[in-house]
Order: structure tokens, then sequence, then C-alpha cells
């Protein structure tokens, strides 16, 4: 049986622990994770993905990081729009199954090994939520940006109106770990990848972490009734 992300009674780890207990799920359900998140997503996540690329609003050929990378999918569209473009992520397992023609390095969002401006455009697909410290995550994104380039991340969030936000509970709080167990034989890490909205800030908080760290016309929006985030932000 595989370690627990979840701490007693459900508690989200913090730290050190977060970062191990993190990469350890991601190692595990690295072979199942696309295939799975599609089922879970309701194939939105094209959708999603899209509105993300229109966000970052660049000319093709330009050179483009997405930071946690995971199994490719974004690199596929990334490259698919003409970009140029390198994938970074921590986990091994998930860059051992990766499917993409971008180039991919192993690597913490949190301390990048990329040159200062050395990309057009920083992406990040839902994975904010499990980075230890967010605030230096986007000081590294913002640190490798050129000067106008664009920073664009997805990922989940709790839909303000009531209605929306008890369809979101049964479904992500009822129907994933189900489906996580039968789709990828994990239902612990798909009990935790919902839970795991909870390490988010606000959406305010959220623009003002990234206009700290070097970026304006910080936008903040939700798509699918407020069951997902948009971020994006320009490199001053």
């Amino acid at each position: 049986m595989s370690a627990s992300t979840l701490g007693p009674h459900g508690s989200l780890p913090q730290g050190a622990q977060k970062r191990a207990s993190v990469e350890a799920m991601f190692d595990r359900v690295a072979p199942t994770y696309e295939r799975t998140n599609r089922v879970i997503s309701l194939g939105l996540d094209r959708g999603w993905r899209d509105a993300a690329m229109v966000e970052l609003g660049l000319a093709r050929g330009s050179r483009v990081l997405d930071v946690a990378c995971g199994t490719g999918d974004f690199c596929r569209d990334l490259t698919d729009a003409g970009h140029d473009v390198v994938g970074a992520d921590f986990s091994a397992g998930m860059l051992g199954v990766a499917h993409t023609t971008a180039p991919l390095v192993r690597a913490d969002a949190a301390a990048l090994p990329a040159r200062a401006g050395a990309f057009d455009g920083v992406t990040c697909g839902f994975a904010l939520r499990n980075f230890v410290e967010l605030s230096t995550v986007f000081d590294e994104c913002s640190r490798v940006l050129r000067r106008g380039g664009r920073f664009v991340a997805l990922d989940a969030a709790v839909p303000t109106n009531p209605v929306m936000r008890l369809g979101n509970a049964v479904w992500f709080r009822g129907a994933v770990p189900i489906l996580g167990r039968l789709l990828a034989g994990d239902a612990d890490a798909y009990r935790y990848l919902p839970k795991s909205t909870a390490y988010l800030p606000g959406l305010d908080a959220l623009a003002e972490l990234l206009q700290r760290a070097g970026f304006s016309d910080v936008d903040v929006r939700t798509l699918t009734g407020g069951s997902v985030l948009l971020l994006s932000g320009t490199r001053r």
C-alpha cells in the first residue's frame, strides 16, 4: 500500500513534508495521470488550456517555459501553437512518462535552472497549490521572464455560488477519489488533490502576490462556474 499524501485525520502536509509527499504522490500516479485527469475534468481541460494560451497572447516562435509540466499536455498544446517550449517538473515519474517533443528538465519551480530574462512566457497548469512557497515560485517566474514577458497559470478553485459550490464538492470530494481508485489505483492521491485547493490564497491575495513578484496588468478570473482560476500578468 502506498504512503498517504494526507496527514493525520486528513490534514494537509506542510513545508518539507509537503514537498516530499507531493513528489512521491506524482511519481506514483504518473503512468495513469493524464488519462485520469481527462475523465475527472470531463474533457474540459483542453478548453482551459486554450483559454490560457489566448491569455498568454504571444506571437508564434516565442520561447515559453511550462513550469510543473507533468506529462506534457500543456507543452504539446504550446508546441502546436508554434511556440519554442521547454518543460520543467520536479517529479521524475512525470517526466519519465511525458509525451512531448519539447525538451524537459527536472527542476524545482523555486529554483529554476535558467538565466534571467530567458523566456517570453511562463505557463503553469494546475500546480500552484502544490508549491511549498508560492511567493518564491512567482519570484522565479519573474526572474526568468524578459521585460514585457507574460505569465499565465491555471488551477482549481472553489466556486462562490452556493449551487455550483455544492456540485463541485459532490464531484471533486465524492466522485473523484472513487475514480482515482478505479482508474489509477490510488484513492489517496485523488482525495488530496481536491483538498489541496485550501493551500491557495483568495483571488485578490493571489493577484497581490503576483504583483509583488514584479508583474503588472495582473488579472485573475474564474472559468466553468468558478471551479477553475486563470491568473495572468506581464513582467514589468
